[in-house]
């Protein structure tokens, strides 16, 4: 199978979690940012990851691919049970996080930005939403200070390094992806359960964090 992915997109992380934990190939193609034309006849939309399946077909959205894969042979890894509080924890940390994650990646190097249209693309974008990325980045400070007290906040929801719940569910997909993100943030000390949890889990499904971009 292929899947077709940005390098920074989480959601993208999600859909190549299942395949490290399944211990599955899968053949990774990173679309430049500004390519809307293969994503487009692929699905009818610009959009990451798509997961090209092995009969040719097209199945898109993160959570759809996973649990695709997870079942594929009858035996789904993400038995365990879900815990509200990390759901709640990553809808009040999405209300500010990629104010610190949008500028580092526009800046990093990533392959879907090896173009110059291809990151003036994404930056363009993204600032039109979000904000100037000087101006964010003249924020960090404050934001990486708001950042270690939610850390701490999740630091006794981490039951294992090997799941957050114990057992492998969906609130590793979710957590895992955002928290390799914020491996690009320079500055940011993590509670010790919540860095090893995260090592392990890069570890488990194949993924490296994002240290050699650090900023």
């Amino acid at each position: 199978m292929k899947l077709f992915i940005y390098d920074h997109c989480p959601f993208c992380v999600k859909a190549r979690m299942i395949f490290g934990l399944k211990d599955l190939p899968v053949r990774l193609v990173t679309l430049l940012s500004d390519d809307e034309i293969t994503p487009i006849s692929m699905i009818g939309k610009k959009m990451a990851p798509i997961l090209q399946k092995d009969d040719g077909s097209y199945l898109p959205e993160s959570m759809d691919i996973v649990h695709y894969v997870d079942n594929l042979d009858g035996k789904p890894l993400l038995t365990g049970k879900t815990n509200p509080a990390i759901a709640t924890w990553l809808q009040h940390t999405a209300t500010y996080v990629n104010k610190l994650l949008l500028p580092r990646f526009a800046n990093a190097d990533f392959e879907e930005f090896a173009t110059d249209n291809a990151r003036r693309y994404f930056s363009d974008k993204k600032q039109a939403a979000s904000g100037d990325f000087a101006v964010l980045l003249a924020d960090s400070a404050d934001l990486i200070a708001q950042l270690e007290e939610d850390l701490a906040t999740l630091s006794p929801l981490i039951q294992s390094s090997e799941a957050v719940n114990g057992t492998l569910s969906e609130d590793d997909i979710h957590l895992f992806p955002l928290l390799r993100s914020l491996s690009i943030v320079a500055g940011v000390a993590l509670p010790d359960n919540v860095e090893a949890y995260r090592n392990r889990m890069a570890q488990r499904v194949d993924i490296p964090l994002l240290f050699d971009m650090e900023q």
